[in-house]
């Protein structure tokens, strides 16, 4: 008689597996943008802001990063002699500045990410809105479980059609319910 597997096991083991092949999939991205992974972050976290509109600034970036402003004021002086971002004035406080991605750094990140998330966009439709709904707590709270700082990101995330999307670290996920990327 053969044993059934611990369903919770392979919960886990599943996540794990994605964990890596994220890993795997931003590495590339970072080795084809010529940026390390931390650089890699700022630029997810910048894609994911502005397709919700809002201005990122040096300290949010290094807030979200978890690194110094000082660290944080020299990835931005590397990703700006990259071509990566820009630095422009503040829409609201003109005593403060924003960073923005360059078109060239959108059309890059598309360019890599684009065949991934449509893969990943057909796979989420073959589930319906109550599994995905499961989906998307699931991996919610096993995010706060993993960095409870995860938990604050999560509680701002949009609503996607009738689906709640989570905000965390692997943000690319976020895109696979998304499907006009900003230009």
């Amino acid at each position: 008689m053969s044993e059934q597997p611990d369903p919770v096991r392979s919960a886990l083991l599943a996540l794990r597996t994605l964990g890596d092949a994220l890993d795997r999939m931003h590495g590339e991205l970072g080795d084809d943008m010529a940026m390390n992974l931390t650089d890699l972050r700022a630029l997810r976290m910048m894609v994911e802001w502005e397709r919700r509109g809002t201005a990122v600034s040096p300290h949010e970036l290094a807030r979200h990063l978890r690194i110094s402003t000082a660290s944080t004021s020299k990835m931005i002086d590397r990703l700006v002699v990259a071509g990566h971002v820009e630095r422009r004035p503040h829409p609201t406080d003109r005593r403060a500045r924003v960073v923005v991605l360059t078109d060239h750094s959108r059309k890059t990140f598309y360019q890599h990410v684009g065949g991934h998330l449509d893969v990943m966009r057909g796979i989420a439709r073959d589930y319906d809105e109550t599994q995905l709904r499961y989906i998307t707590e699931f991996m919610t709270r096993i995010a706060r479980a993993v960095d409870p700082a995860s938990g604050a990101r999560a509680a701002e995330a949009p609503v996607v059609g009738d689906a709640v999307v989570e905000r965390n670290e692997s943000a690319i996920i976020v895109e696979v319910f998304d499907d006009t990327p900003t230009h």
